[in-house]
């Protein structure tokens, strides 16, 4: 295997893209103006800001970074004049279609070809069962839906797949309904919905594995700072603890506790990764995560610890291949209707690269340390997270490999391939 460059550096990643999403959302229900820094300004959230301001909400950029919302109350919202498209992004679709499913009107949202495949009957179900009425296509399970909500009743909801998106579609709705709503997960996910409503004087309650929101008559507004994509900072994390002798630190990241899955598996593969400067930043915790490289050896990661690094498996594959040793997923189902079947395309390109892998039906396996194949052409499929996670492996082992359609990238980390030149010396 080719010797790669040093991996070094201190860097920065653009802000999360969950709580980006959120923020724009909870804001333009709120009652006064918002102010958003570390905004992430890529494609997918900038799908969530244009959804807003098709409701009437207006949206002003301080810069790229920052955005200041004048919310319009959680029942002022305006009637849409044309189809919301919401791009790539099924947090838009999904989340938003909580919001939605309360107004008094009709909405209809599209998105692209990839989007358009993406399964929507597991929001379509809970809301349909609180009183929205929602259509789409193929029996109401993919995009583009109709929604036309109003008179919300309260539910409990037993959710039969562990979804962040899921969860927070029907917890917005709840805020609308004549009773409290109660989510019981399968397993925990991430609680940035829950963090900022309860910050924006929202009741939010979890006892063990649901959550119950109570209706709310206003949200007060936001100042926030989003702290450092964890998701982002994976891809980084990982070619770090891959590459013996490499030491870079990543600035400000958000290590809320239901996201650094990843920490914790490379932990178990001997990775050295430690967080400093530990703070709280409008509800959520940030550190710095410093890594310093030593090699890998396999892990396995079983089903219960998906849901908290649901989308670093990809690149949690790539550390897999560089790892000594077999390393399992189970458990990951979830990853075959994201952008794009994760689990199909990864274990298909990392074949074609030369590395030992295989799949089941909720996950798959791959065997290290591989000889990467170099010089071939490997396919992203349309899907950011695995196209960058196929560069982190070109980085990691020194082979050049040519992803194809890498402007999807812009769909949650602008700038990427700058920052893996500035730290791949």
């Amino acid at each position: 295997m080719k010797k790669t460059q040093k991996i070094s550096g201190a860097i920065s990643v653009p802000g999360d893209k969950s709580i980006s999403h959120r923020a724009v959302m909870f804001a333009a229900m709120a009652e006064g103006q918002s102010r958003i820094q570390g905004f992430l300004p890529a494609e997918d959230t900038l799908r969530t800001v244009g959804m807003m301001i098709a409701l009437g909400v207006d949206i002003q950029e301080s810069s790229p970074t920052e955005i200041r919302i004048d919310g319009r109350g959680m029942r002022e919202l305006k009637e849409p004049q044309d189809i919301i498209d919401a791009g790539n992004s099924g947090t838009t679709i999904r989340i938003g279609s909580g919001i939605l499913a309360a107004q008094p009107f009709l909405s209809i949202v599209t998105g692209d070809p990839y989007l358009r495949r993406r399964p929507m009957g597991r929001i379509v179900r809970p809301l349909a069962q609180m009183g929205a009425t929602i259509t789409g296509r193929k029996e109401d399970t993919l995009p583009p839906l109709c929604i036309r909500g109003g008179d919300l009743r309260g539910i409990r909801y037993e959710m039969p797949v562990a979804s962040a998106q899921v969860k927070s579609s029907i917890l917005l709705a709840g805020l609308y309904a004549d009773s409290p709503v109660t989510v019981v997960e399968p397993l925990p996910t991430r609680d940035h919905t829950e963090r900022m409503l309860a910050s924006m004087g929202a009741r939010v309650v979890r006892d063990g594995r649901s959550v119950t929101i109570h209706p709310a008559p206003r949200l007060h507004p936001l100042a926030i700072t989003v702290p450092g994509d964890i998701s982002s900072a994976s891809f980084f994390m990982v070619l770090a603890a891959a590459v013996p002798g490499a030491s870079l630190c990543i600035r400000g990241v958000g290590v809320n506790p239901g996201r650094t899955g990843v920490i914790s598996v490379l932990l178990r593969m001997g990775a050295d990764v430690r967080l400093e400067s530990p703070r709280n930043e409008g509800g959520e915790p940030v550190a710095d995560i410093v890594v310093q490289g030593r090699g890998l050896t396999a892990a396995d990661v079983p089903p219960e610890e998906v849901p908290s690094l649901i989308d670093e498996i990809p690149v949690l594959c790539v550390g897999a291949a560089m790892a000594e040793g077999r390393t399992v997923i189970r458990g990951a189902a979830e990853l075959r209707v994201k952008e794009s079947d994760r689990i199909g395309a990864m274990v298909k390109e990392l074949t074609t690269l030369g590395v030992a892998c295989g799949e089941y039906p909720d996950g798959l396996w791959v065997q290290g340390p591989a000889r990467i194949t170099g010089g071939q052409r490997v396919d992203s499929y349309g899907d950011h997270r695995i196209a960058m996670a196929l560069m982190i492996l070109s980085a990691a082992s020194g082979i050049p490999v040519v992803v194809s359609d890498t402007a999807c990238i812009a769909t949650s980390y602008p700038g990427f391939p700058e920052t893996l030149r500035e730290v791949v010396r």
